[in-house]
């Protein structure tokens, strides 16, 4: 069977927007079938960043599923009306060929240039608009600097200043005010990192000797999901972060405890009862470690988990506490960390001043739990591997935490609100 010439031209030309049709009704299945609001869905959106992204992702499914029906209904047409149904029907003289009809021909053009078009205007809206702050939002604009390590992250608040202590500086949850646009520099300390916090804004590389940026705004109050997507060594699968966004008032009131130095619990704050039991199951490498509280719909939800962690735990036990202080220390645990008012004023890991009040730890891997935050200290390569408080601390100074010290510890870091 022979089809006309401008037939064989449209089929052949959309076999490619045949697959992408398949995969959107295979993705819309999705939709309808499944659930897509997970954690790092780019389908719901919390900011205008990522809204502008998403409306770009709908344009071009709606453009390919057009090109898709069109192209599905002539090749079917095709082949249906021009189908050899007798042995006759197969050396038969082919129909009349459209070779070099200028009205077909212009007309495929002019569709592929329509279809270029309706996608390419949005797009370049949309990567104007998310480049960098809008002008007239940028006098409001809030400044924070975010740095990629192997593998977690350092975020610094260029204008928040602490009396002979630089800046403020926290690991691995970046907390902003919501309703405002933040303007975040990217930088890294090693290789190329890529942030990504998907509700809020699409990624952004983090380039050895170059700077980049990128803005985001939570429209209001939330918890969101980040990680790395470049891919960046052997844990870059579980490099993550959180974003926590807060009203005006709540974020000044993070802020002025974030600058306060580390607690320090006296006996009349803490009990003396004994020393918290922790459970120590067996995990596997990379397990996560999250409870249920982390799931859509479940009773707590993760921003008011982390509003209670901000707050000192009941029945806090000094001695155990000063127990795990005088340990940190003899662990030269501070060497890489630092704690404000404390010992520590390490650089090489992450700022460890208000830990307790985090409601994750090794970047975003693990809840800041007593029995994750002991299975970090005590097995923190099977946790992340090649990660570098092993490689550079625990391995060549041959350090090794036992289960009572690792309570200790735990007691302190937990204390750290």
């Amino acid at each position: 069977m022979r089809l006309p010439s401008f037939l064989t031209k449209l089929a052949g030309a959309g076999q490619a927007a045949l697959a992408a049709g398949s995969l959107l009704l295979v993705a819309g299945c999705k939709l309808n079938f499944w659930r897509m609001d997970g954690h790092q869905t780019t389908m719901v959106t919390s900011g205008p960043v990522a809204e502008s992204q998403l409306h770009v992702f709908y344009v071009t499914c709606w453009v390919t599923l057009i090109i898709f029906v069109i192209v599905g209904g002539v090749l079917a047409y095709a082949t249906f009306k021009f189908k050899a149904r007798t042995a006759a029907d197969e050396h038969a003289e082919p129909p009349p060929q459209g070779h070099g009809n200028p009205l077909v021909e212009f007309s495929l053009i002019g569709a592929s240039v329509l279809a270029l078009v309706f996608i390419a205007v949005p797009t370049l809206k949309a990567i104007w608009f998310t480049y960098d702050v809008p002008e007239e939002q940028k006098e409001n604009a809030y400044v924070i600097n975010a740095t990629g390590y192997q593998w977690w992250f350092k975020f610094d608040y260029p204008s928040e200043q602490i009396d002979g202590a630089g800046v403020l500086s926290t690991a691995n949850e970046l907390v902003i005010p919501a309703g405002r646009p933040v303007r975040v520099n990217l930088r890294t300390i090693d290789v190329i990192h890529s942030f990504w916090v998907p509700k809020l804004a699409g990624k952004v590389d983090m380039i050895p000797n170059r700077g980049n940026h990128l803005w985001l705004q939570a429209d209001e109050p939330g918890y969101f999901w980040g990680q790395c997507a470049e891919y960046c060594g052997d844990s870059h699968a579980v490099m993550r972060f959180r974003v926590i966004a807060l009203a005006e008032d709540e974020f000044n009131e993070w802020v002025a405890r974030e600058k306060a130095p580390a607690r320090s619990v006296t006996a009349a704050e803490a009990s003396s009862s004994a020393k918290p039991a922790i459970t120590f199951a067996s995990f596997k490498r990379n397990e996560y470690g999250f409870t249920d509280k982390w799931n859509p719909g479940a009773e707590v939800s993760p921003l008011d988990h982390w509003r209670q962690q901000q707050f000192p735990e009941k029945d806090e036990n000094a001695a155990l506490i000063a127990e795990g202080r005088q340990l940190f220390q003899a662990k030269t645990c501070i060497a890489c960390h630092t704690v404000r008012g404390h010992e520590g004023m390490g650089i090489t890991g992450p700022d460890l001043t208000h830990i307790g009040s985090r409601t994750t730890i090794a970047a975003g891997l693990l809840e800041n739990n007593a029995e994750q935050l002991a299975r970090w200290i005590m097995h923190p390569l099977d946790v992340k591997p090649g990660n570098k408080m092993y490689t550079t601390g625990y391995e060549p100074n041959g350090i090794t935490i036992s289960t009572d010290e690792a309570t200790a510890l735990v007691a302190y870091l937990h204390s750290l609100k």
